[in-house]
């Protein structure tokens, strides 16, 4: 099955995400098919972006979104 998830980037105690659409058999940080875009929750308000359009034909085609991505999908207006 394909997920939209998160991926860990950034140092040591100071993450920031970039939201990916990959095969839920690959690890968090491994191989992904596609980028669609970029969450910072170290900022104040957190700070996302995200493809809409992408994100929507990913949606469309089957993809499942995680719990987190979900929530900034519904803060985006996506879903």
């Amino acid at each position: 099955m394909v997920k939209i998830r998160l991926r860990r980037m950034g140092a040591k105690k100071n993450p920031f995400y970039r939201i990916v659409v990959a095969d839920e058999r690959s690890p968090r940080d491994g191989r992904f098919i596609a980028e669609i875009g970029t969450y910072n929750p170290n900022q104040d308000p957190s700070e996302f972006k995200i493809d809409e359009a992408a994100a929507k034909e990913w949606l469309a085609n089957g993809a499942q979104p995680t719990d987190i991505v979900n929530k900034l999908f519904k803060k985006a207006g996506i879903k």
